[in-house]
């Protein structure tokens, strides 16, 4: 199972692959998932990461004037034994990838994929960390 070194570094690639990006339409989720649909379309957004512990927060953020209006959304997901970030081409999209978030045209089109080979893992649409968790002992060492 992924720990919290593991959960920061995807927190960091996230970051990283989708500066500058924009994202575009519906959360896409694969058919054999048992995990809830992401209830999010936006014609513009941006996707920023945060993590703690063994949870990562994805956070889509509506660029301002996108349609349609409404409040960023969080969701928390626990990687399971095999879970992972992957930035691929729309067109090329890795095995397993349960959960799809697409760039908006005109650019190439790419996705930011959550891959679970096992199928462990799992996402919340509401962004909140598991309650009772305590200090991160990578971002708040003393604290921990």
């Amino acid at each position: 199972m992924p720990e919290g070194p593991e959960l920061h570094l995807a927190s960091h690639f996230v970051n990283e692959a989708c500066r500058g990006l924009v994202f575009g339409g519906c959360v896409e989720k694969s058919s054999v998932s048992r995990n809830p649909e992401v209830p999010f379309e936006s014609s513009a957004y941006h996707i920023s990461a945060s993590a703690r512990g063994k949870e990562l927060r994805l956070t889509l953020s509506p660029l301002p004037g996108a349609q349609p209006p409404q409040e960023p959304l969080a969701l928390i997901f626990r990687f399971g034994m095999s879970g992972s970030f992957q930035l691929a081409p729309a067109d090329a999209l890795p095995p397993h990838a349960h959960l799809r978030f697409y760039t908006a045209p005109p650019a190439p089109r790419l996705a930011l994929c959550f891959v679970d080979i096992r199928r462990f893992g799992h996402w919340d649409p509401g962004g909140k960390w598991q309650p009772g968790r305590g200090p991160c002992v990578l971002l708040e060492y003393e604290q921990f």
